[in-house]
């Protein structure tokens, strides 16, 4: 059975207003969400960057049945590993049964910021795969030391530890980094739908771990407004995701953005009001072998479009 979830965009939302969004989301029948996790927006206009660990901490507080899961968190240079071990475990002790950590390897946008080299995708990987040991061993409470080729953990203990502890997924826009999440993660997550990775990731090792994807829409009462917002609001979903893991400020992006033309559809996005259109979509994820779709509003209007899925969309997959 999918399980449909909703996009907690912490890059154009106040904390505040995602914890609102994830009370109104879960009373709308959502089964879960999904909250990113930035430094920077992508471009100006988008105009928010809350920490995400402290936002949680309230989504905790406002909801009580709603899963909730990070996508996503890199734990590789701006935070370290161990800190997202204590940060993950804290947030699943207040959620239990209810959290996710979902990793990623980052983009360079949020990840200069310290000064700290970029490295190439190869070694993002890697650095990737060193910090879900990290992560793990210090999830078994124990006092711990650890002496990797990216990461020192020098005889430090977890203490508060949920009862359950969080799965782990792992977001994947490449082969190697779907193989990865095959073998070390419990799940997999793909910006849009990319069946070949689902593949990929099955054969891997997750024959039987749950596939997440995020579905990026455009909801208003006319269509040609939709088309503007998304364009205006959320320009980088039309790059290739080897751009937007590169480049380092929030101009790269509003530049690349004044190269598109702003009443032109972005493939994969859907637009409007048109409820069978957002059912269609949701179906082509789960014919690519997904059993998880989480739904990312582009722009304003958050309440309009969780009425309009409760309304229109929800009830055709519970």
């Amino acid at each position: 059975m999918v399980e449909l979830g909703y996009k907690l965009s912490c890059e154009d939302t106040n904390p505040l207003d995602l914890i609102h969004y994830a009370k109104i989301a879960e009373k709308a029948g959502f089964s879960f969400a999904m909250a990113s996790d930035h430094y920077h927006p992508w471009i100006n206009k988008q105009d928010e960057s809350p920490f995400i660990w402290s936002t949680l901490g309230g989504v905790s507080q406002a909801t009580s049945r709603l899963k909730v899961g990070t996508g996503v968190t890199c734990p590789t240079i701006r935070i370290n590993p161990v800190i997202i071990a204590q940060a993950a475990a804290t947030t699943a002790y207040m959620m239990p049964g209810r959290f996710m950590l979902g990793l990623g390897s980052g983009e360079n946008l949020n990840e200069h910021i310290l000064g700290d080299r970029w490295p190439p995708a190869s070694v993002r990987i890697e650095m990737l795969e060193e910090a879900v040991k990290v992560i793990r061993m210090l999830w078994k409470g124990e006092m711990s030391t650890f002496h990797g080729k990216y990461y020192t953990v020098e005889r430090a203990q977890l203490y508060t530890l949920p009862e359950e502890l969080p799965p782990i997924l792992m977001a994947a826009d490449g082969k190697k980094a779907a193989k990865n999440a095959g073998k070390l993660a419990d799940g997999l997550i793909t910006p849009g739908n990319q069946p070949k990775l689902v593949k990929k990731f099955k054969k891997s090792g997750g024959k039987n771990k749950p596939c997440y994807a995020e579905a990026s829409v455009c909801w208003a009462k006319d269509k040609r407004e939709a088309i503007k917002t998304a364009y205006e609001y959320w320009p980088i979903v039309a790059n290739s995701g080897v751009i937007n893991w590169e480049m380092p400020t929030t101009r790269c992006f509003e530049i690349l953005a004044k190269m598109a033309d702003p009443y032109s559809t972005i493939d994969g996005v859907v637009y409007g009001d048109d409820p069978q259109d957002h059912i269609d979509n949701i179906n082509d994820f789960i014919e690519s072998g997904y059993e998880h779709i989480f739904i990312h509003q582009l722009g304003p209007h958050q309440e309009k479009f969780i009425k309009f899925y409760q309304k229109t969309v929800l009830p055709d997959f519970m």
